[in-house]
């Protein structure tokens, strides 16, 4: 369904600030994965996802997407279909217009338009989108967007993200922002539509917890590279203290992030 064959990149090459932020990586997903990413800091995870949604042009390698090759097409044109997720609730939504104003145009790419025009079919879909994330938003659908708390602006943003039915789903840690009921609510909405869409998933998380839970593989990044991947029994059975013991001894360091969430 994804694959990345020896995707390179490198930022400021030849210069004293060159830093290779993904080295020869090779990635395979099937379709219907869903896959958390786990990684410190300049581990090349934010990078990775750029290079899919095509944020950055990769050095070397290929990028495949449902058997399309994808390495040279611009990003918005890759946003047919790919979704992708930000950290901050701020981005992804057009504060200005209303909630039913945004999904709306969002739906757009479902018919590969460049305009959106408001029904009563459309807004009906709307609501019904909206009142499965029991949040009480099927009621202010003229509401703007930009007067919606983070949590809510987020569930609006993955209702878009989703709604045209996208082949790739791009999760940012799009919960780090939000408070930790807000957070979990979020996740529990993610993974209901993941499952009843069946899109593949990649999400990005520094909840160690979360990334052996969620979904059905679990990968680590160091130094642009995957040093670790795992799916079936070996992860039902991996428990967080086993999985910091692993990279430790792989890589001869700890996980030292205060937003690391152990528990």
């Amino acid at each position: 369904m994804l694959n990345l064959r020896n995707v390179s990149k490198t930022f400021y090459p030849g210069t004293a600030n060159e830093k290779k932020a993904l080295n020869a990586l090779d990635l395979h997903l099937d379709s219907g994965d869903f896959v958390t990413i786990i990684g410190s800091n300049g581990a090349g995870k934010s990078t990775l996802f750029n290079t899919i949604a095509g944020a950055y042009y990769i050095d070397h390698g290929s990028i495949t997407l449902d058997n399309k090759n994808i390495t040279g097409l611009a990003d918005y044109k890759r946003a047919y279909d790919i979704g992708r997720l930000m950290q901050d609730p701020m981005k992804g939504t057009a504060p200005s217009m209303t909630i039913e104003e945004n999904l709306a145009l969002a739906y757009t790419r479902k018919a590969k338009k460049s305009f959106f025009a408001l029904n009563k079919k459309d807004s009906s879909y709307f609501r019904e989108l909206l009142a499965s994330l029991d949040l009480g938003l099927e009621d202010r659908m003229k509401t703007k967007v930009g007067h919606l708390s983070g949590g809510q602006r987020q569930a609006v943003t993955l209702l878009m993200c989703t709604i045209s039915s996208p082949k790739l789903l791009l999760l940012d840690e799009h919960t780090a922002a939000l408070d930790p009921l807000t957070a979990q609510k979020i996740l529990k909405i993610t993974t209901d539509i993941v499952a009843e869409s069946k899109i593949t998933t990649m999400m990005i998380t520094h909840d160690i917890q979360a990334a052996l839970s969620l979904g059905n593989r679990t990968i680590m990044m160091d130094a642009g590279e995957i040093i670790l991947d795992i799916k079936g029994e070996e992860r039902r059975k991996m428990t967080v203290e086993e999985l910091l013991v692993y990279y430790s001894k792989e890589r001869k360091k700890q996980l030292v992030n205060d937003r690391m969430l152990l528990a």
